[in-house]
């Protein structure tokens, strides 16, 4: 009997297949990453306990996408955008409509739409000066919070809830802004520079990558499909978790899992209401 999880996998796989044939067929680059690329390795296809799935886009190929997508007449899918300030984009979901995949902090959220969900990331360029990545990284930390905070995030230590006090006193929206104008300036560049991902929980070093790696994507099994996924992709999962190749203890697997409730056959409306 299929489990439930696999069931979930099994949608996801269908919304990535989507979104690798929009890709493909337009000239758009996506890459695996995080625990998709480690699946892909490791497991050659999802984490056995994973309910998500992970890929970066450049701010030029995420907007060539989100242009694509939106001119589709989508019945099937739908592109959920997440902003701190309307200029700038954090993140991206696309999610599959008449399916259910509701995150605690949104239990009670009828405004946004909560089907299961790939996330889209946004893989920025940086200066090769590792002072100004270590301020880049700072500021996508406060935004990260900002973030977290807007969406009813739960703080776990008391570090987190003095952080999160202190946001409510600022003037997160401006500084936010401010912060994005910078991350976003850097994409302009055209030498000496690498690829970072900041806005995230990773450490600074895990989360600088080389330029070379990006430089054209190499296609990696996946389940029963192919997909996309950075040059020396062993090089990536070594730096950003170690030794990738052994197993977390059983008592530490599934705790990352995003879900409170999900269901495969029933719109998350249903469980709203």
């Amino acid at each position: 009997m299929e489990s439930d999880i696999r069931k979930v996998q099994n949608k996801i796989l269908e919304i990535i297949k989507f979104v690798d044939q929009l890709c493909r067929e337009n000239g758009i680059i996506y890459y695996m990453m995080g625990g998709t690329a480690l699946g892909a390795v490791r497991h050659k296809g999802f984490i056995p306990w994973d309910d998500d799935l992970d890929i970066f886009m450049t701010p030029e190929n995420y907007e060539k996408f989100r242009d694509v997508f939106t001119k589709q007449s989508q019945e099937r899918f739908y592109l959920q955008e997440w902003k701190i300030v309307e200029e700038y984009l954090e993140y991206a979901k696309v999610r599959i409509n008449g399916t259910t995949l509701i995150e605690p902090q949104f239990r009670n959220n009828s405004q946004i739409h909560q089907g299961i969900y790939i996330d889209i990331f946004i893989l920025h360029k940086c200066p090769e000066n590792k002072l100004v990545q270590k301020k880049l990284f700072l500021g996508s930390k406060f935004v990260t919070a900002v973030a977290l905070s807007q969406r009813n995030w739960k703080p776990k230590n008391r570090k987190q809830k003095l952080v999160f006090k202190a946001l409510k006193i600022l003037p997160t929206k401006r500084i936010a802004k401010y912060i994005y104008k910078k991350i976003y300036q850097y994409d302009a560049l055209t030498e000496h520079y690498q690829y970072c991902f900041f806005i995230d929980k990773a450490k600074f070093e895990a989360a600088v990558f080389e330029r070379e790696w990006y430089d054209t994507p190499v296609e990696y099994p996946f389940e029963d499909t192919v997909l996309l996924g950075p040059k020396n992709i062993e090089l990536y999962l070594e730096k950003v978790y170690g030794d990738y190749m052994t197993l977390p203890p059983i008592e530490k697997r599934g705790k990352d899992i995003h879900a409170e409730i999900w269901d495969t056959e029933k719109d998350y409306t249903e469980y709203i209401k």
